[in-house]
């Protein structure tokens, strides 16, 4: 399926100027991310790291490169020098390596904390309890090469939508708990939530970003 132009520019009315739409481009090629670009798209949102630095290397400089995949410590400093945002940040662990490695190239990495909100196991992310105790003020002031830029989740795989809105909702919930306190070496204002099946309905329960790909490339190509 060649790149669904009519689709990008109906969402794009739809989301309007407050709500950052991710195209998502993992697997596809980069002649696929150009057509996107060269009518106006500029965040687009990759899972696998070897990729997206191939991928970076090719494609114009302005572009806002997203890691939306679960990311490994040992993977972090190949994206370090370019990344915008890094958006399945789930442990305190992980968090500190981008902050090692972001000030290794003199840059502030934005990430987005993510929260395991969905019934599926296979999902990953933080519980309420671990998402708090890494918000604490002791843990991030030494992080002055990270800004914690919100919160991230994904809502399970359902046609259930009363139980997507529950999740989403409760996802909501937690990111304006947390954004009513001051948090060192951050601006919290991204709530990421919401996929190609999903995303109308995270954006009625608060989400201002989404992350959208098989609506705009078509299915993606196994790997």
């Amino acid at each position: 399926m060649a790149v669904n132009k009519e689709k990008y520019k109906e969402i794009i009315d739809e989301l309007g100027d407050k709500i950052t739409l991710v195209a998502v481009s993992k697997t596809k090629p980069v002649e696929d991310i150009l057509e996107l670009y060269e009518i106006g798209q500029r965040d687009f949102g990759e899972n696998y790291v070897q990729e997206l630095a191939d991928k970076q290397a090719q494609l114009p400089a302005d572009i806002r490169w997203h890691f939306i995949g679960h990311l490994q410590s040992n993977k972090v400093k190949q994206i370090a020098p370019f990344v915008y945002l890094i958006h399945g940040v789930d442990s305190l662990k992980l968090l500190q390596e981008i902050n090692k490695q972001a000030g290794k190239q003199n840059r502030i990495i934005n990430v987005l904390l993510q929260v395991h909100i969905a019934k599926e196991e296979t999902k990953f992310g933080l519980d309420e309890k671990e998402l708090a105790t890494i918000m604490d003020n002791k843990q991030l002031d030494p992080l002055t090469n990270t800004c914690v830029a919100g919160l991230m989740g994904m809502a399970s795989f359902t046609e259930d939508i009363a139980a997507i809105q529950n999740e989403f909702h409760y996802l909501k919930s937690l990111f304006d708990k947390h954004a009513q306190f001051p948090i060192p070496n951050s601006q919290f204002h991204f709530l990421s939530m919401g996929m190609s099946s999903d995303y109308a309905i995270a954006v009625e329960n608060g989400s201002n970003m989404v992350r959208i790909g098989s609506l705009l490339f078509g299915a993606r190509a196994k790997k």
